[in-house]
């Protein structure tokens, strides 16, 4: 089949960009300064990066709240106006369906940001349990994410209204007379902001981002070592319809409010799973891990206690460009869950040391005001 492309897609040709099959789309691995260089842009200066891949939701009606709040742990009733939120699609058995950004527009409306490659399973299961709501794709609509300590000078110039913008907030903004809704959020754990407008408009949204000095073209190799130092989750990596959000270190994401304690408790998909892991814990437990020497790790591989003994399995590794070394994340028994713990993981045959840290690898630099 062939491969979609986004409104960018010309613009990352003429960029000089590599193409390679993401999700369904022909997306730019990287541009010719490469994946290492883009990192190391994004965390010094301003990086812009084309998500018009992920699928961009909107549900609006009287129930909207209620028929949302069935699906996922949220707190979405206490959600202010402007306000973004990090939350699960979960499923019966206290998997993660999908993670996805859920920002109020108004009292009965909402901005669904989902994944590339759940979207549409996302959006059938979305408009199904929201019977009473307008459920729209929103197809017509590209999403560029601009991120780095130079973001907001970038924004202010363009837009002056985004300069107060704090982390997980969002507000309709014209940018060089282009409207967007506009959220200070993004993938990188820098300062940033995505940037939601019409696919006409993409192309020079883009460019007159990509004309400021502090920015540069970022591909989707240097958004996932970017993201692997921030120790985020990557869907189908730490999180999956079997990894639990308490396993995955994400129990910040079960709102109080959706706690057994909580005045809404519960009411989602899997619950009882979570409530379980809450009181009496789990069986294996989301580390950061620092590498030892220069050869990287990888998904899928085994970690070993000193014993020899298998405790954990890798589910993202690579080259960490601000850390200077490879890193990685995985899943460990809780008994060697703890910082600096000396563990092994076995490279074809082959063991490599590796050492708990504590995530983030690189520290955050979200504006919170």
């Amino acid at each position: 089949m062939t491969d979609l492309t986004t409104a960018l897609a010309d613009l990352h040709h003429a960029l000089g960009a590599r193409m390679v099959p993401f999700a369904g789309y022909a997306m730019p691995v990287q541009y010719p300064e490469g994946i290492i260089k883009e990192h190391l842009h994004t965390r010094a200066r301003a990086g812009l990066f084309d998500v018009s891949h992920m699928g961009q939701v909107m549900v609006s009606g009287a129930q909207a709240c209620a028929e949302l709040e069935a699906l996922m742990p949220a707190d979405l009733a206490g959600l202010a106006l402007g306000a973004s939120t990090y939350s699960l699609l979960m499923n019966a058995s206290g998997g993660v369906d999908d993670d996805l950004i859920v920002t109020r527009l108004a009292e009965t409306q909402f901005l669904l940001v989902v994944n590339a490659g759940c979207k549409h399973d996302d959006i059938a299961r979305i408009t199904d349990a929201c019977k009473t709501s307008e459920v729209i794709y929103l197809e017509n609509k590209a999403l560029l994410a601009l991120q780095g300590p130079a973001a907001r000078e970038v924004m202010a110039r363009l837009a002056p209204e985004t300069a107060d913008m704090v982390f997980m907030t969002g507000r309709p903004v014209s940018v060089a007379g282009i409207d967007c809704y506009v959220t200070c959020s993004g993938y990188t754990g820098e300062d940033g902001f995505e940037l939601s407008c019409d696919n006409t408009h993409a192309v020079a949204l883009a460019e007159c981002l990509l004309a400021e000095p502090e920015v540069a073209p970022i591909g989707l190799g240097a958004r996932d070592s970017l993201r692997l130092e921030a120790g985020l989750c990557l869907y189908g990596h730490e999180l999956n319809t079997d990894i639990s959000p308490i396993e995955a270190g994400l129990g910040w994401a079960i709102a109080r409010v959706r706690r057994p304690e909580g005045a809404r408790a519960g009411g989602y998909p899997g619950a009882e799973r979570v409530a379980s892991e809450l009181a009496s814990g789990v069986s294996r437990r989301r580390v950061g891990l620092q590498v030892a020497g220069k050869r990287p790790v990888r998904e899928g591989q085994s970690i070993v206690d000193a014993a020899g003994n298998p405790v954990g399995v890798i589910s993202s590794g690579g080259f960490g460009p601000t850390v200077g070394a490879p890193v990685a994340m995985g899943f460990v028994t809780p008994e060697c869950a703890a910082v600096d713990t000396e563990l092994q993981v076995d490279v074809r045959g082959t063991l490599v040391s590796v050492r708990v840290v504590a995530l983030p690898m690189v520290p955050a630099g979200y504006h919170r005001g």
